[in-house]
């Protein structure tokens, strides 16, 4: 016999399980939040660029391309209807040799196929008129892109979620799942373990997404799929602080490159590289790494002093690929898939998760046949 039952829990607190979250409790569901840490956004929400994509690179019909233009509006759309902090700042494309002038096409081609607005291509004397210390040999720029407050993204998520009556349960680890006729049965710990039978469950657990699956009594296994852990070091700038916009070198096999991005506060940092690691708790930055960033970040700003790179932070990146290995799209698989009712898994949500998460909720929502509640200006 359950505790108690509810229409509908999320499992995780991070950017897109809040917006999960509060698409459901905006629906009508009594909705609860299960997060195993202290807090809202401690994993990969945490722990990026706070990167607003235009949706540039993804290829045109995935889940990738489509959520992130859709999820961009929104997202500008909802931080200025509830005071969260973001802005426009743009984003320079830049090839920086020869060789890699196709690939700056490809990128604009693919940006205009998936109906992005606001490129221009920019001949190097306008670059440096827009940002003195770059040096190409060609780029185009991106308007649209821009930069968020992503925690106070998510605190205003979770205040519209709770204003909803919905609700967040921290330090609530998942000790144990079953598929039954009741719905799917979760058995908590913490301060109160309890037994709730949810009619819904979203998994939107990012890094644990994998894991819950593979201990979900009666799901079937060929669903869930194996997970790989690519992290992403990143170095802020000591001293003088160089760009206003976003600068981004070409995509290499695993990220987009080494870039440089600005935060709200104007300060600049650089990353993140790939680390393929074993963990996600390889949380370190390794300050031998650096080499490696001041290569990189000299093909486009070559006045880079030396020393002036310092570890800051990292994060892990949930990878349903691994080293060598083509990527994949999102994968949001609902009831036609693996055929358990009112379960919806988001599997692999790494960028552009953030920009992409208020669109996430709504395919969400379409899994499980609920109504339409935003649309996009």
């Amino acid at each position: 016999m359950t505790d108690w039952s509810i229409d509908a829990v999320v499992i995780g607190a991070g950017v897109v399980g809040l917006a999960a979250a509060r698409r459901l409790a905006l629906a009508g569901l009594d909705t609860l939040v299960i997060e195993a840490a202290d807090a809202i956004g401690t994993g990969t929400s945490s722990r990026n660029s706070e990167v607003i994509h235009a949706a540039l690179y993804y290829p045109t019909g995935s889940i990738k391309a489509a959520a992130c233009l859709r999820g961009k509006h929104l997202l500008y759309r909802y931080c200025a209807d509830r005071g969260v902090k973001a802005k426009a700042c743009g984003k320079l494309m830049v090839a920086t040799s020869e060789d890699q002038l196709p690939k700056l096409q490809a990128i604009w081609d693919q940006a205009h196929a998936n109906g992005v607005e606001g490129l221009t291509w920019k001949t190097p004397d306008e670059v440096r008129a827009m940002e003195p210390e770059v040096s190409c040999i060609r780029a185009f720029f991106s308007a649209s892109t821009g930069i968020v407050d992503s925690h106070g993204f998510m605190l205003a998520l979770q205040g519209d979620l709770e204003n909803a009556g919905g609700m967040v349960a921290f330090e609530t680890p998942i000790l144990g799942a079953s598929v039954t006729a009741e719905g799917i049965v979760l058995r908590t710990g913490g301060a109160e373990g309890a037994e709730i039978a949810a009619r819904i469950v979203v998994n939107a657990a990012g890094h644990y997404a994998p894991k819950f699956l593979a201990g979900l009594e009666g799901f079937p296994q060929q669903h869930a799929p194996r997970q790989w852990y690519a992290k992403g070091n990143y170095f802020s700038l000591v001293g003088r602080q160089p760009f206003s916009r976003l600068v981004y070198p070409m995509p290499d096999a695993a990220g987009l490159g080494v870039h440089a991005t600005v935060d709200l506060q104007g300060r600049c940092r650089f990353g993140p590289d790939v680390e393929w690691v074993e963990s996600e708790h390889d949380l370190v930055v390794d300050p031998r790494r650096s080499d490696g960033f001041y290569a990189a970040i000299r093909a486009y700003w070559p006045d880079l002093p030396d020393g002036a790179l310092q570890p800051d932070y990292s994060g892990i990146r949930p990878k349903l690929h691994g080293p060598g290995m083509p990527m994949p799209d999102f994968r949001i698989d609902g009831p036609e898939v693996h055929g358990i009712a009112g379960l919806v898994n988001l599997l692999g949500i790494e960028s552009p998760g953030l920009t992409a998460s208020l669109a996430l909720a709504d395919i969400v929502a379409a899994r499980l046949g609920l109504p339409a509640l935003e649309t996009v200006p």
